[in-house]
């Protein structure tokens, strides 16, 4: 990826960079930022909306961590190695921006995307660098719109004092348009705001969005609440149709199956697949699992015989015969625990208990793009192109979600 261009138009005159800060240190959560949510590493859903949106010129993770530095190059960033003194617990986040600068004065505006905010959209970046650009905004950034009552604390003993009602005149919902919060999704800057050591300022505008996508993950309780959230609202890319599902048998599946009395086949969520047309195979088991040529030609001669392509497979493997097949695979899956090249290959991490748990997680998942497909293409029975997150096809560019953007009032 060139570091003047992320698929950026050729209309665009300013550089206007996306930075992601993501240290290796937080405290709350161990290694927060790659930490899998619904299947990917928590850094990879915002890295997603970022690079489809194509409105950036330059894509970049600041992290002191390798393997954040990986995860951050697999999914399309580049990386900005941070210094020890603006990685430690006391810095701040407008350290880490200004050292960045420090190094790429090309950059004209800075999109600041918080890899906490998982349900971030592509559209939502473009509508803010359209604002940006058009309106000459200096800074601008996302909100939320809430409807909460607060207090001020003014003594020990509980003592209070209103400080956004009349607690004899309680508006009703309906009548009271509420107060705007930051919600924490982005924040973006002129080069020039920041250097004079400010995030937000001069001409600063704010961009509302919708509460469903407002997400923001700090402790281990916002977890399941955020991957409820993401596998609804988040951003998977343009779908494609699935058609045939493989699941290629290790020992270790088959040993546990053996322990249960139970084959794959068996498998409710399976079942379920065949009975909304997705074709599946089971392959491998003890005597083709090391043999890769095998594999990658058994999937083969099933997609000549269904006129379908790679783009149209989902592929779950643990195995390094299972690599090329992972890596071709519309989506590939593998369990968390197994060897870090074939995760590193695969699109989905599953995170269950077992390898029979990995399976139905991954059926799950498949499912889940399957619905998403059928949502967005009603009464489309022919496979369509795409791509994942190697192979990404693009949102559509025109403005959603219901957003509201509107300066602030100086």
């Amino acid at each position: 990826m060139s570091s003047r261009r992320a698929g950026a138009g050729k209309e665009q005159q300013q550089h206007v960079a996306a930075l992601v800060l993501a240290r290796g240190g937080s405290k709350s959560i161990r290694l927060k930022n790659i930490k899998p949510l619904a299947g990917r590493p928590l850094l990879a859903w915002v890295l997603g909306a970022v690079v489809d949106c194509h409105r950036f010129h330059s894509i970049w993770v600041s992290t002191d961590h390798d393997e954040i530095a990986k995860v951050a190059e697999k999914y399309g960033a580049r990386v900005h190695r941070r210094s020890a003194a603006a990685s430690n617990d006391s810095s701040t986040s407008l350290d880490a921006i200004m050292e960045f600068l420090e190094v790429h004065k090309e950059i004209d505006v800075i999109g600041n995307i918080q890899c906490t905010s998982p349900c971030l959209k592509p559209s939502h970046l473009i509508e803010v660098i359209q604002m940006m650009k058009e309106k000459k905004f200096d800074s601008v950034f996302s909100v939320v719109r809430r409807h909460q009552f607060r207090w001020r604390e003014v003594a020990e003993g509980q003592v209070t004092e209103p400080m956004n009602l009349n607690p004899s005149k309680r508006p009703r919902r309906q009548d009271w348009p509420g107060e705007l919060y930051e919600n924490g999704s982005f924040y973006f800057a002129t080069a020039a705001l920041i250097k004079s050591g400010c995030l937000q300022g001069g001409s600063v505008a704010y961009y509302e969005m919708a509460p469903e996508y407002s997400v923001d993950i700090d402790v281990d309780i916002d977890w399941p609440i955020a991957e409820q959230r993401v596998k609804r609202y988040g951003y998977f890319g343009k779908m494609n149709k699935i058609s045939l599902l493989v699941c290629s048998r290790d020992l270790q599946i088959e040993r546990e199956c053996k322990d249960r009395s139970y084959t794959l086949s068996d498998m409710p969520e399976i079942k379920k697949m065949k009975d909304n047309g997705i074709r599946v195979k089971l392959i491998g088991g003890s005597d083709k699992q090391w043999n890769k040529e095998w594999k990658e030609e058994t999937v083969e001669k099933l997609m000549k015989d269904m006129s379908i392509s790679w783009e149209n497979v989902a592929y779950f493997g643990n195995d390094e015969s299972d690599l090329e097949c992972l890596k071709m695979a519309y989506v590939g899956g593998a369990s968390g625990d197994t060897a870090s090249r074939v995760c590193d290959a695969a699109d989905y991490i599953c995170t269950s208990r077992g390898r029979i748990g990995n399976v139905e997680e991954f059926v799950d998942h498949v499912t889940l793009l399957t619905e998403k497909y059928r949502a967005e293409n009603p009464g489309d029975d022919n496979a369509s192109e795409g791509m994942n997150n190697k192979k990404r096809t693009h949102e559509s560019t025109s403005p959603s979600n219901g957003t509201i953007v509107k300066k602030i009032k100086s």
